[in-house]
């Protein structure tokens, strides 16, 4: 037997955490997330019905078949911002629009949480931008010493010569700037 104690194994909730970590990094998180819970009561609030008491209140309106579509669509958006990040402006301007026309057609747009939702993650999907991949550290590759001027690897690197031509530019100091050759050749 071991003196150590194996203890609690966190290695799985580590490796799930750090890996839906980069998933979400990887694209317009947030902004699919709260286009998704905007959409939600835009299609909710036309159905549903209010208890008080004995009383009933039912919300719904001649636009209830308007306000399931509007809602349904801003979850969808919400997933194509998610699983297609390429479109993500597109679903940005798409999920505004339709928060704005969920405010004549959805209960003023789910009672203005849906619509405020929506606004923030369609603007959200808009302004993201992908991050840039890390340079890999790696350092730069010195030039031969036959390529370079003199033989020393000073990083001055000068081409082969043509056929048939002397090789000037190891002893000759002083080079034309396009390398000593013809434009138009």
């Amino acid at each position: 037997m071991s003196a150590e104690s194996p203890g609690h194994n966190e290695h799985h909730l580590r490796v799930f955490r750090r890996r839906f970590r980069a998933w979400r990094g990887s694209r317009p998180f947030w902004a699919g997330l709260l286009t998704m819970i905007g959409g939600v009561p835009i299609a909710y609030f036309p159905y549903a019905n209010l208890k008080l008491g004995n009383v009933t209140l039912a919300m719904a309106t001649t636009a209830g078949a308007g306000s399931l579509i509007i809602g349904v669509l801003l979850v969808t958006l919400g997933f194509t911002m998610w699983f297609h990040q390429i479109v993500r402006v597109f679903a940005g301007v798409a999920s505004i629009v339709l928060a704005m026309v969920s405010l004549p057609v959805a209960n003023i747009g789910g009672f203005v949480i849906g619509f405020l939702l929506a606004m923030l993650g369609g603007a959200l999907s808009i302004a993201w931008a992908p991050g840039k991949p890390a340079a890999p550290s790696v350092e730069p590759k010195q030039p031969d010493a036959a390529q370079t001027f003199g033989g020393e690897p000073d990083g001055a690197v000068f081409p082969e010569p043509r056929a048939g031509e002397p090789n000037t530019h190891a002893t000759d100091s002083s080079v034309d700037a396009n390398g000593g050759r013809n434009s138009a050749g």
